[in-house]
């Protein structure tokens, strides 16, 4: 078994997690192997040195928060976020959730690096002397077939 320090805030999660028993199948199936990988202590499971961390909203967006938020973090992007919970914590959906979170805040977003480079000048098209010396034609298909006929033929002069 691994033995790790825990701080106030981890310990609270515990807490939390002790009094909220229920698990998933696949988490019973692995305790009963006892293969050294999944065990309970304390009314916690642990799966491969990690905290097991039960289907619970409340206790998954503190763990986010805390790993998110954090005045010595600073809003890490998806990837960054996403190891910090991972090196305590495990539950299905793990990266799903941690992706979910880093979209949905604010400050991230307003932050996001863009990697596109930025749009060129628009050169318009010179103005034509008179009519039919330009013409551009667009071919609309397929379409639902109307009068036995599907595509629209657009000419602009």
């Amino acid at each position: 078994m691994i033995k790790r320090k825990t701080t106030v805030e981890e310990n609270n999660i515990l807490k939390e997690i002790r009094r909220n028993a229920t698990r998933e199948k696949e988490v019973v199936q692995a305790l009963k192997k006892e293969d050294g990988l999944t065990w309970e202590e304390d009314g916690v499971v642990y799966i491969e040195g990690r905290v097991y961390v039960l289907n619970n909203k409340k206790i998954l967006e503190e763990i986010l928060k805390k790993n998110h938020e954090s005045v010595d973090i600073g809003h890490p992007g998806q990837h960054r976020m996403l190891e910090l919970p991972k090196r305590t914590y495990w539950w299905p959906g793990l990266k799903e959730d941690v992706k979910k979170y880093v979209q949905g805040c604010f400050k991230c977003q307003q932050n996001k690096v863009q990697h596109q480079r930025k749009a060129g000048e628009l050169h318009p098209l010179d103005i034509p002397q008179g009519p039919w010396q330009e013409i551009s034609i667009d071919i609309i298909e397929p379409l639902p077939k109307s009068n036995g006929m599907d595509a629209i033929m657009v000419i602009v002069d």
